[in-house]
């Protein structure tokens, strides 16, 4: 009788479903206290920014802006993180998830910096912007020290570079291609698909497609660093 009981949690290994529930959390709370105050306070802001926080570095990564952008961001870290939980143990999978988090930040940053320096000649706006620039340029330093970034993404970016690395021949059925491809043909591509679309910079996309490249940046270095080799067979 009890086995019709069983949470659907259950086979979810735990470092994952705690992250899941705590996304979940974080996400019904901005729902119910007003959405864009909390992303303001929580959300991360480019460091020379007036609303920077020092514990937006770490609660930026319990973030999320919308419905779909938490579900797929949860959909692929229970997809993909269980099995690298699975192979790395509780602890390193927890601490993998977060350093790929800092990685992808800390690549968002620079290029953030790279992009204050090319308007003002500093990484550092500070008091009166000091010569002429365009409109579009304002618009930009505007964007940088006034948007937040949020999600899950560049950790989630660091896992899919890691499953694909482990389980290189594992097959993915996804909604949008209808047919099976390979982790190891799908996901580079997908890498590149994001280096293309940061270095363009198509007007009214807000996703921070750098920080997803630091993520899967930070993930590619700690899978070899840590020395995991890659699986036969998908667990």
């Amino acid at each position: 009788m009890n086995s019709f009981k069983t949470s659907p949690f259950a086979n979810i290994p735990t470092v994952v479903k705690n992250l899941i529930i705590i996304n979940i959390i974080f996400f019904i709370a901005t729902l119910v206290f007003n959405n864009q105050p909390l992303i303001q306070w929580f959300g991360v802001f480019y460091p020379d920014s007036p609303f920077f926080r020092i514990w937006q570095i770490v609660t930026y990564m319990f973030m999320h802006g919308s419905i779909g952008h938490i579900f797929l961001n949860m959909f692929a870290l229970f997809m993909f993180g269980s099995s690298l939980e699975y192979v790395m143990g509780p602890k390193r999978f927890l601490n993998f998830y977060l350093l790929t988090g800092f990685g992808a930040l800390a690549l968002q940053f620079l290029v953030q910096a790279i992009e204050v320096y090319g308007i003002v000649g500093s990484v550092h706006v500070g008091g009166q912007i000091s010569g002429s620039i365009t409109q579009a340029q304002f618009e930009k330093l505007q964007e940088i020290y006034r948007s937040p970034m949020v999600g899950a993404s560049g950790a989630i970016f660091g896992i899919l570079i890691a499953f694909g690395m482990l389980f290189p021949e594992t097959e993915l059925f996804l909604i949008f291609f209808p047919v099976p491809i390979k982790a190891k043909y799908f996901i580079p591509l997908y890498i590149l698909l994001e280096l293309y679309l940061g270095i363009k910079q198509y007007a009214g996309d807000s996703v921070a497609h750098f920080a997803h490249l630091g993520g899967a940046l930070f993930g590619f270095i700690l899978i070899k660093a840590w020395g995991y080799k890659r699986h036969d067979r998908f667990l």
